[in-house]
């Protein structure tokens, strides 16, 4: 049995009937993301559990091997560097735990939006779009499709149509914004539904991207929508 990682938790309200799992960023961890829920305007969505796991920590190669928090290893920022295949498995078994997690608490699949900036970006889709269940949303913020060539053959049809928020900096060094931007054409060839949303920032999240995440999960997530 996988052990869950280690998480914060915070319910709009009591009794949820939905879930939004919220993975971090490179060096963060499940405290980086927590305090943006008061300032997404939910109104219209029924209780919510929002949950923000930590990743494990681990060495980073990119930055000469600090021991940080990480859900892979990263080798280079730049799209043609080796990609850590081992370590993204090994965080996509624990983030499916989670979804499990949720679903043995009485939250379904098609309730649960997954959610991730940067690096936790890169987790959610590539976690997401080869689950066996259809989740209700995918917010990708910052980031990038990972092992981008297997996509094709390891995808899963439960959530070919799943619809996925998608969101950049016009200024971001980090990731740069020609990499999502390259993410969102191989997944719109492949059929999925992007929204795709840019902002005048760095690596970071923009007010505006908060008002339009909202009305994201609103959409998903709403009352009408409600189990």
């Amino acid at each position: 049995m996988t052990t869950l990682l280690p998480c914060v938790e915070i319910e709009t309200a009591p009794h949820p009937t939905a879930a939004v799992i919220w993975l971090h960023g490179l060096g963060a961890d499940g405290n980086d993301f927590a305090g943006l829920v008061p300032e997404l305007d939910l109104r219209a969505c029924p209780p919510i559990r929002f949950v923000f796991p930590h990743a494990p920590s681990m060495p980073v190669t990119v930055n000469a091997g600090y021991v940080m928090p990480a859900w892979y290893d990263i080798f280079g920022f730049d799209a043609s560097a080796r990609q850590d295949a081992q370590g993204i498995h090994s965080s996509r078994m624990a983030i499916e735990a989670l979804i499990a997690n949720e679903v043995a608490r009485g939250i379904p699949h098609e309730r649960i939006v997954l959610a991730g900036f940067s690096q936790g970006c890169a987790m959610a889709l590539h976690t997401g779009l080869r689950l066996a269940h259809r989740l209700a949303g995918i917010v990708a913020l910052s980031g990038y499709l990972p092992l981008s060539e297997r996509l094709s053959l390891e995808r899963h049809v439960a959530n070919a149509t799943t619809p996925i928020f998608m969101a950049h900096g016009t200024q971001d060094p980090v990731v740069v914004v020609a990499r999502g931007d390259n993410s969102r054409q191989q997944l719109a060839a492949l059929g999925y539904l992007v929204q795709w949303h840019t902002y005048p920032m760095e690596h970071a999240v923009h007010p505006r991207e908060i008002a339009d995440i909202s009305a994201f999960l609103t959409q998903v997530l709403g009352s009408t929508r409600a189990a």
